[in-house]
């Protein structure tokens, strides 16, 4: 069987681009934190809201609990989402220009609906 790796690369060490390690650690760590966050934000949003009356989802999106778990649970997921996403672009995208473009995008999806949370948080958390 060949090796396709250049000489740099089989001196250094290193796959393809020299961060998949990285890249997986960062996903399993943010698939752990899902795994603790997720329960404990639905049973909060279970025990505290009522699906009938909008004020006890404000009181609980604006308390300091609901207001961290929340943040903490969404920026796990808009992390972990970035991640799965961009293996998925990086895998199935052959284009360059096109895999770039969607990987930026990716980036700014994520980075908006983070930047959304927090805002939509304080606006509950200030209208109180």
């Amino acid at each position: 069987m060949s090796d396709y790796r250049t000489p740099t690369s089989k001196v250094r060490g290193l796959g393809a681009s020299g961060h998949g390690a990285s890249h997986f650690i960062s996903q399993r760590v943010s698939a752990i934190a899902l795994f603790f966050l997720l329960p404990v934000f639905i049973v909060l949003l279970a025990l505290k809201v009522d699906p009938s009356d909008f004020s006890t989802a404000q009181a609980f999106f604006a308390s300091p609990l609901g207001a961290v778990v929340t943040l903490l649970t969404l920026t796990a997921a808009f992390h972990h989402m970035r991640l799965g996403v961009q293996v998925v672009i990086e895998d199935y995208i052959g284009k360059t220009a096109t895999r770039q473009t969607l990987l930026v995008l990716n980036t700014f999806l994520t980075a908006g609906l983070w930047l959304a949370t927090v805002f939509f948080l304080l606006m509950l958390a200030l209208r109180a």
